[in-house]
């Protein structure tokens, strides 16, 4: 009936709402912790190490500082401990600067030339929608920021190394050393190519997505859907400013959001497992002829004029999903044990989460050194982590299914629904049952993969209420 919500508005409403809870990001955190561990506690054996950490990242560093901060031993390992140069993971959620300021790092974000986000900008066919981010609340300034990546990697490794329990090293791990199934410490190069070896009772493993080590501790599924292309945007106003904008339109989503207050970073997705080459200038061809007519004209002349310029850079969207083989005396996190699309920018803030709750975790433990007992323990992080990992996944990847290119004329609908409900815009449609048909075919399958009872009912498995074993506690 006209006037009244058709099921696919519904549907999309739905959507709409997990967008929005997604960019503001507040998720409970699982239990809360127990109480700091002992600081004079020590690793006997193992080299003084009580926890390994494999790859320096948003993750792996924060990780480093939680547990560091706690008293423990950390060892550090990182292929490359240069700057990073990168085109993505320059957006950090409010949910993430959260996170930061729990855990004391907050002014990692501070002298980098980063900027404030207040909400964001969608455009389809020619009209906009801006929606803010609900800040009122609180009482301190957790806007999301945009920055330079690396900048912001080095400002957490500078954290990390200032602590006296953390050593920083660089060096290539190259296996794990496992001993009757135990994952003892790590085998590295270091940046000589000498061979040397670290021992420790824990090894987390976080060296993002091109690890060499997922394929041993996780599931090996790793899906490409698209690409980014990046482009880089100097001495110009966004439309509106402090707001990150999204173009949706077909074949390519379109963002651009400032990265320091004179650059502005433009990110194109490219549907499908290959992109055109940038060599031969097909690349070029593509983004003046495809692209760029679809770009608002606002945005249009710095968009070609960025082109022109060159330093068109790719990098691959990976979908990984969270299936971990629970392996005694090592864990995986970050974005070498799960990703999502890179479209809504929430690894960080689901590493940063992840963090959380692995130092609540380890906090009320003594000895780490019974490998059989621990590894049952930490069971609990791949439940406790389920709330806020699986509706960051969900909300990513529905997101980027509902506008990438598709035959599909019912998701298109689904996506023009999902559109004028953010812009409170909302007209009737035909064929209800067909699009919540569309509708489910998104969603159902990302809420299967994540797991519905991890998910929404996390309380219910028995790893949620394990407590620490009593000989991990003395």
């Amino acid at each position: 009936m006209e006037g009244m919500y058709p099921l696919g508005v519904i549907a999309a409403s739905i959507l709409a709402f997990l967008l929005l809870l997604g960019i503001h990001g507040r998720w409970g955190k699982g239990r809360k912790a127990t109480g700091k561990r002992d600081s004079g506690a020590v690793a006997a054996g193992f080299g003084g190490a009580d926890v390994i950490v494999v790859g320096a990242g948003v993750t792996g560093s924060a990780l480093a500082c939680a547990l560091g901060k706690d008293g423990r031993r950390v060892h550090v390992i990182e292929r490359d401990l240069a700057e990073p140069d990168t085109i993505v993971g320059e957006v950090l959620q409010p949910g993430g600067c959260l996170n930061l300021l729990e855990l004391g790092l907050e002014d990692c974000v501070d002298e980098i030339d980063a900027q404030r986000v207040l909400g964001y900008v969608l455009t389809k066919n020619g009209r906009s929608a801006k929606l803010s981010i609900p800040l009122e609340k609180y009482h301190v300034d957790v806007a999301a920021r945009s920055f330079h990546h690396g900048r912001f990697i080095q400002r957490l490794r500078e954290k990390a190394a200032s602590l006296s329990s953390v050593q920083l090293k660089q060096g290539t791990v190259t296996s794990l050393i496992k001993e009757d199934g135990i994952v003892k410490g790590v085998v590295y190069k270091t940046k000589s190519g000498k061979e040397s070896k670290a021992f420790a009772p824990l090894t987390v493993v976080c060296d993002g997505c091109f690890s060499n080590l997922r394929h041993t501790l996780c599931s090996s599924k790793v899906d490409v859907p698209s690409y980014f292309v990046g482009l880089l945007l100097k001495d110009f106003q966004l439309p509106f400013p402090n707001h990150v904008h999204f173009i949706l339109e077909d074949p390519s989503i379109v963002l651009f959001y400032s990265i320091s207050s004179t650059e502005t970073r433009c990110l194109v997705v490219v549907p499908g497992q290959k992109v055109p080459s940038i060599a031969n200038g097909e690349m070029e061809n593509y983004l003046k002829t495809i692209v760029a007519p679809q770009v608002p004209t606002e945005l249009r002349d710095a968009f070609v004029a960025a082109i022109d310029k060159g330093n068109i850079r790719t990098m691959p969207c990976k979908s990984m999903p969270a299936d971990a083989h629970l392996t005694p005396g090592v864990l995986l996190m970050g974005d070498a044990f799960n990703m999502r699309h890179p479209l809504t920018g929430g690894g960080m803030t689901v590493g940063l989460s992840d963090v959380i709750v692995l130092r609540d975790l380890l906090r009320p433990l003594h000895d780490l050194h019974d490998a059989a007992a621990l590894c049952k323990y930490l069971e609990s992080f791949y439940i406790l982590r389920k709330p806020v990992a699986s509706t960051m996944n969900m909300l990513a990847d529905a997101f980027y299914k509902l506008f990438s290119a598709s035959p599909d004329e019912a998701r298109k609908e689904i996506g023009q629904a999902y559109f004028d409900c953010l812009s409170l815009g909302v007209r009737g449609l035909r064929g209800s049952a067909r699009l919540i048909s569309a509708a489910a075919g998104i969603v159902l399958p990302l809420m299967k993969a994540e797991g519905v009872r991890q998910t929404f009912f996390p309380a219910t498995f028995p790893a949620y209420y394990r407590a620490p074993p009593a000989q991990l506690k003395q």
